[in-house]
């Protein structure tokens, strides 16, 4: 190699290695502005009233082209979207839970919305100074398994879609977001409440106050979501653990139960009213003894979910969390 080549070559790799020297260095995304505020208190009479004019409250996470927000979301939800876990995976103080807040934030030019849970990370540690790690840990929960018998529901060929993002909103339809993905959500005159999860199905529920009972109905459910949607109703009756997918059925389902609302005593002022659930909140409530009706007839929800050919077992499971080492109760100015 003669020494003209030789000198060429050399300043070739050092011109690469000075570029990389000096190439900026990957940063967090980022939102280009955002203003976080405490949340008002729930006007109850007003949410009440859009509920019966078939309006879906204006509450929780949405995405929007370039706009971000988070309406009346408490912290330990904030951070559940922002990495995208579930709340009980959280770790950390227990006020968490009850301090609530309203974000309104821009994207950034060139964005897209899979950034959006990396810039609300960002975020959180920025203005409220969250710092965590995460670890295994075992604890108790309710496994949802088939019955001696047999599921009793209808599986549905049909395949699942996820939200079609480009298709507009119906009219009445509102948008949120979750950790798992978008989910649409429509309300009737009468109460009646439909959620669309996309790849995980169509749930719709009604309320008969005749008998006081609460009639949910799937026309395409996976036991995944079913599981999801028990442990939300199994903890608004009192119940402290989590319900696991292990029935092993890979499809999804046709499926209708209903049961008593005497099972969701204090549903609303545990999720949205910040007071304690009378009958003892998320601790740790053991499995009820069969299932009680109440006055009206209507089943317990173990009994609605015997219906269905499944049935809850208590198990032991481990779970990754997000052990909060630090966080400020109060954010940075905007």
């Amino acid at each position: 190699m003669s020494i003209r080549r030789g000198l060429r070559r050399f300043q070739v790799l050092f011109c690469l290695a000075l570029a990389a020297a000096v190439a900026p260095a990957q940063t967090k995304p980022t939102f280009e502005v955002a203003s976080i505020k405490p949340a008002a208190p729930v006007d109850l009479v007003k949410l009440r009233a859009e509920f019966q004019n078939g309006e879906t409250p204006r509450l929780g996470a949405r995405v929007d082209g370039a706009r971000a927000e988070y309406v009346y979301v408490s912290l330990q939800d904030l951070i559940g979207l922002a990495y995208q876990v579930k709340s009980d995976q959280i770790a950390g103080p227990d006020w968490m839970a009850s301090l609530r807040f309203d974000i309104f934030a821009k994207l950034p030019g060139g964005s897209s919305k899979e950034d959006v849970p990396k810039m609300l990370r960002a975020l959180l540690e920025d203005r409220f100074k969250l710092t965590l790690h995460r670890e295994g840990k075992e604890r108790p929960a309710l496994a949802l398994v088939v019955g001696e018998g047999g599921p009793k529901m209808k599986e549905v060929s049909e395949p699942l879609k996820p939200i079609d993002l480009s298709a507009p909103l119906a009219p009445g339809e509102k948008q949120v977001d979750s950790p798992d993905g978008p989910i649409r959500t429509t309300t009737d005159k009468n109460g009646g409440f439909t959620m669309n999860m996309g790849a995980k199905g169509s749930v719709s529920y009604a309320v008969n106050p005749a008998n006081r009972s609460m009639k949910i109905e799937a026309s395409q459910l996976t036991m995944s979501a079913l599981a999801e949607w028990l442990t939300t109703l199994w903890r608004a009756s009192g119940g402290g653990m989590e319900v696991k997918d292990m029935t092993g059925l890979t499809g999804n389902y046709r499926a209708a139960f209903s049961f008593s609302l005497e099972d969701l005593t204090g549903m609303a002022r545990a999720k949205w009213i910040d007071e304690p659930n009378p009958q003892g909140g998320v601790g740790g409530a053991a499995m009820p003894a069969g299932g009680a009706a109440d006055p009206g007839g209507s089943p317990s929800l173990l009994k609605a979910v015997q219906s269905l050919g499944l049935k809850l077992a208590p198990r032991k499971v481990v779970v990754e969390q997000l052990v909060i080492d630090h966080i400020e109760k109060k954010p940075t100015e905007n």
